[in-house]
């Protein structure tokens, strides 16, 4: 990173971005995706745009992000059809850890819908277009629709009224089940700005900004979903739910996450994540 430098290409570059219409922040992840340190993008960025200002990582409740109504830290959030306890939340990253966000006849019902349609789960696939089965995703899982059944429906209504984020703005629930010793190992939810598949999977709503992983059942031992870059482990505990919103697709959100190995029983969760735009 310290032979980067600030060239009079690299400035004619991100001018030709700006004259085609690109938004300041996309010219950023651009330049993170190909490898540039993130302080000489910011520096060239300025230099060329005179945008310093608007270049700053948002604070948290920054518009045209995710977020819950943190602003008076209440116990209890009023998410429409219910009401949500609120466990923990940290401001950088972004994480927010919910308690009752299901009833537990909501979860039994949801895992009830997916069951039958189980397969294994799929990343995105290294190098190519598409998909595929990755050891360092050991689950089964499946996707709804959105709003496929009235279940489903006041789920994702419920979500995008705590999240205060358009309900059309997120992809289908998605539902894993781990069995034992199965896991998630560390990863990015966001689209790599530098992956041959990422341009036509942004045509469909954006990038990823926030992503909500909802425990349907509370195993035995094992199970956490966890932070490696800051030291967070959440349980799984039946009905509760871990949120995380990232503005960028570059590691310095620090949501690097995983799902570490089941140890006893099975673990189920639905996951919903959000895009920037209208999910299609």
């Amino acid at each position: 990173m310290s032979q980067q430098a600030i060239t009079p290409e690299l400035l004619e570059w991100i001018a030709d971005q700006s004259r085609a219409g690109h938004p300041s922040e996309s010219i950023l992840a651009a330049m993170l995706g190909s490898g540039w340190d993130e302080s000489i993008a910011r520096q060239a960025l300025a230099r060329q745009l005179g945008q310093s200002a608007t270049l700053t990582a948002p604070s948290v409740g920054t518009p045209g992000m995710p977020e819950p109504d943190l602003s008076r830290f209440a116990p209890v959030m009023d998410a429409g059809d219910r009401q949500v306890k609120v466990v923990m939340a940290l401001r950088q990253p972004r994480v927010v850890v919910f308690g009752d966000l299901l009833s537990d006849e909501e979860c039994d019902g949801i895992i009830e819908l997916a069951k039958t349609r189980l397969a294994r789960s799929e990343t995105v696939a290294t190098g190519t277009e598409g998909s595929e089965v990755n050891a360092a995703r050991t689950s089964d899982g499946m996707f709804f629709e959105r709003c496929e059944s009235e279940l489903i429906r006041r789920v994702e209504s419920r979500i995008a009224t705590l999240l205060r984020w358009p309900l059309d703005h997120g992809e289908g629930l998605q539902v894993l089940r781990y069995r034992p010793g199965a896991e998630y190992q560390p990863h990015y939810d966001y689209f790599d700005p530098g992956h041959v598949s990422t341009p036509n999977i942004l045509k469909r709503g954006g990038q990823r900004v926030g992503t909500l992983v909802i425990y349907l059942n509370t195993p035995g031992a094992g199970g956490s979903t966890i932070f490696p870059d800051i030291g967070l482990d959440v349980a799984p505990v039946k009905g509760n739910a871990v949120f995380f919103s990232y503005d960028r697709p570059h590691p310095s959100t620090q949501t690097l996450h995983g799902g570490s190995p089941v140890v006893e029983g099975e673990k189920w969760v639905a996951t919903k994540w959000l895009r920037q735009g209208v999910f299609n």
